[in-house]
């Protein structure tokens, strides 16, 4: 049997599965997977997280830097996002240079942080116009049975809270940087990703479930509720009302992964 036949028919599959109420794991559609958040496990980075939702694994590493400011913002710290999909983790995935999947799943958890404004970039600042902190996030794909933005973006949140300034690694004096500070967080965005499958609305989707669906959201929310970001995916529309019902399921859902896991 071919690739492609039986691509189509794990599809039936869980599209016959979803049209009797159920999922291949036996889970409720508003329900995720099982998930598990490390965090500091890279010594060598200022901030870390391993985050597993289900068999999805995927680890985030940052790394503060001085380094020059953008020119239209001299006052402001700057915010590096990169994805890594090791092709260990999925026999989708390629060596080589980042590919558009591996660019948009860190153009997504990016748009969060920044939307969300959730580091205060300002009091990053070390010498308007020449010196500045950059804040390196990268993430590294480990395994992908599907969702790899959530577990990204909970990952990257994780890995930025209650990270120390370096300063004194770099020779800064305290007028430029002080030592004991830690990166000014000031919210918690956090990604919930849902598809749509026969009609229906489904959380966390794991591997077969996203190649099932004609479309699906990411919702980014805010810890006061307000939405920072937003993608969609997939070769059809979503109504007015689909995406309004989305939006309400991502911030419940985000509600709870944050009460649970930050």
């Amino acid at each position: 049997m071919g690739l492609e036949i039986m691509d189509d028919v794990r599809r039936d599959y869980i599209y016959n599965l979803v049209k009797r109420g159920k999922r291949e794991d036996g889970r409720d559609f508003r329900d995720y997977r099982e998930i598990k958040v490390e965090k500091d496990i890279i010594k060598r980075a200022e901030g870390s997280a391993r985050v597993k939702i289900g068999n999805t694994e995927v680890l985030v590493g940052v790394k503060l830097e001085p380094g020059e400011p953008f020119p239209d913002s001299p006052d402001e710290g700057v915010i590096i996002t990169n994805a890594e999909l090791v092709p260990l983790a999925s026999p989708e995935f390629e060596p080589g240079p980042p590919n558009e999947d591996s660019v948009q799943l860190a153009r997504v958890v990016d748009r969060g942080i920044r939307g969300s404004e959730a580091i205060d970039l300002s009091k990053l600042c070390i010498e308007e116009g020449e010196k500045v902190w950059i804040v390196f996030i990268d993430i590294h794909v480990l395994d992908n049975d599907g969702n790899l933005v959530d577990a990204a973006a909970l990952g990257a949140i994780a890995a930025l809270l209650n990270i120390h300034i370096p300063a004194e690694r770099y020779g800064l004096s305290s007028s430029e940087g002080e030592d004991t500070n830690t990166l000014p967080i000031r919210d918690k965005p956090v990604a919930v990703t849902m598809v749509d499958v026969g009609g229906e609305i489904l959380v966390d989707p794991n591997y077969n479930e996203e190649k099932a669906a004609v479309s699906g959201l990411t919702v980014i929310t805010n810890t006061d509720g307000t939405i920072s970001g937003m993608q969609k995916y997939g070769r059809e529309g979503l109504a007015e009302d689909k995406i309004s019902e989305m939006v309400e399921i991502g911030i419940e859902k985000a509600d709870e992964l944050r009460r649970r896991f930050l």
